[in-house]
């Protein structure tokens, strides 16, 4: 079988939940004997040179990549106001793109075109033009649900309403599309209820999140150290970044005076200036780490305090996989089948998660 995946990035390094989705399933297809051919943005955020992809990336065929900028402009935001076209989706649907598809399409013969996440479906129309290939749409959120709830939960009344306005295009381009692919694959089962209320009636199946245990090596020696909590992930998405401000702002003043000697160490891609330049005691900012496996080992517990979002959180697979004390919010844990005070600590509120950290400490003490 012969497999062109569509991209809006170039999945290396692999170090965020999108990334370890493509790349694991890519890897999965060329096991099962697929020849898989990749087609991705590279965009000004996650701009990569191809002469850096290493070669152990040799499960993909060919690897083509597209300049697309895909940074927000305020003057096309604006001019958006007065479209009925999403700019969550006008971002990324670019000309030249387009054209590289074409390309490909008509010099070779393909099986299955999957588009990896949303923002792939204006290529649509141009795959049906130039394949018979089938359209399989692997949808890692459902993405007007994360926009719906980052609009009630930020306290601006402005953004929240700008936010509103956006998610209500949004789900009109995701309810115009839902039924043009020919597949859709879900991450998890209550992201497929989702898409059946929004006016799912083709194919459909649930393809979780999938990682190789093998390549997780727990490190024990970070609990026989001081406790200390990870945060990680990407803070250019803004229900990671809208989490980590909550718990340093809510919970973090009244934990530092609870337990003095803790730290919180937060590593992730594109961390914006102003956390940056936050001096807080206690709290140390790396910035991209080099390596996310190791990080999380140095730490006996990872927190991922997230109230918006959909999908499965792969930072928290991870997490799992080496060992360590995951503590999340039921929204984080969705799409995880796991158990509060068993697989992991659930935490939806201040008072909750101080709980937590308490919980932690006396189990440290009750090992020594």
């Amino acid at each position: 079988m012969r497999i062109l995946q569509l991209t809006k990035k170039v999945p290396y390094p692999i170090n965020d939940g999108e990334v370890i989705a493509i790349t694991n399933l890519a890897k999965a297809f060329h096991k099962a004997n697929c020849e898989v051919t990749l087609l991705a943005m590279n965009t000004p955020k996650h701009s990569i040179s191809i002469e850096s992809i290493p070669s152990s990336f040799n499960f993909y065929k060919k690897i083509y990549t597209v300049e697309v900028n895909t940074d927000l402009n305020p003057v096309d935001a604006f001019a958006n106001l007065f479209s009925k076209k999403s700019y969550h989706i006008q971002r990324f649907d670019s000309r030249e793109y387009h054209l590289k598809l074409e390309e490909i399409l008509t010099e070779n013969q393909f099986d299955i075109i999957q588009l990896e996440t949303l923002y792939l479906a204006p290529y649509v129309p141009t795959v049906r033009t130039f394949s018979q290939a089938k359209i399989v749409m692997r949808a890692h959120n459902v993405e007007t649900e994360i926009w719906e709830r980052n609009a009630q939960i930020d306290p601006s009344w402005i953004k929240g309403k700008y936010l509103s306005y956006l998610s209500k295009k949004l789900k009109n381009f995701e309810k115009e599309f839902i039924n043009q692919y020919d597949l859709l694959l879900s991450i998890t089962s209550r992201d497929l209820e989702a898409f059946k209320k929004l006016g799912l009636t083709k194919g459909a199946r649930v393809v979780p999140i999938g990682i190789n245990g093998e390549e997780y090596k727990p490190e024990d020696s970070s609990y026989k150290n001081k406790l200390s909590l990870s945060f990680i992930g990407s803070l250019d998405w803004m229900p990671n970044y809208e989490g980590i401000q909550w718990m340093l702002k809510t919970v973090w003043p009244d934990l530092i005076l609870q337990f003095p000697e803790l730290q919180l160490h937060v590593g992730g891609r594109n961390t914006p200036q102003d956390l940056k330049d936050s001096a807080i005691a206690g709290v140390v900012f790396h910035g991209e780490v080099p390596d996310a496996k190791a990080f999380i080992n140095e730490h006996s517990v990872m927190i991922v305090p997230l109230f918006s979002g959909s999908g499965m959180r792969a930072k928290i697979l991870e997490g799992m996989a080496l060992g360590k004390v995951v503590i999340t919010t039921s929204i984080g844990l969705e799409g995880i089948d796991a158990k509060d005070r068993k697989e992991v600590l659930i935490a939806d509120n201040k008072r909750e998660f101080l709980q937590a950290i308490q919980y932690c400490y006396d189990q440290k003490e009750a090992l020594l």
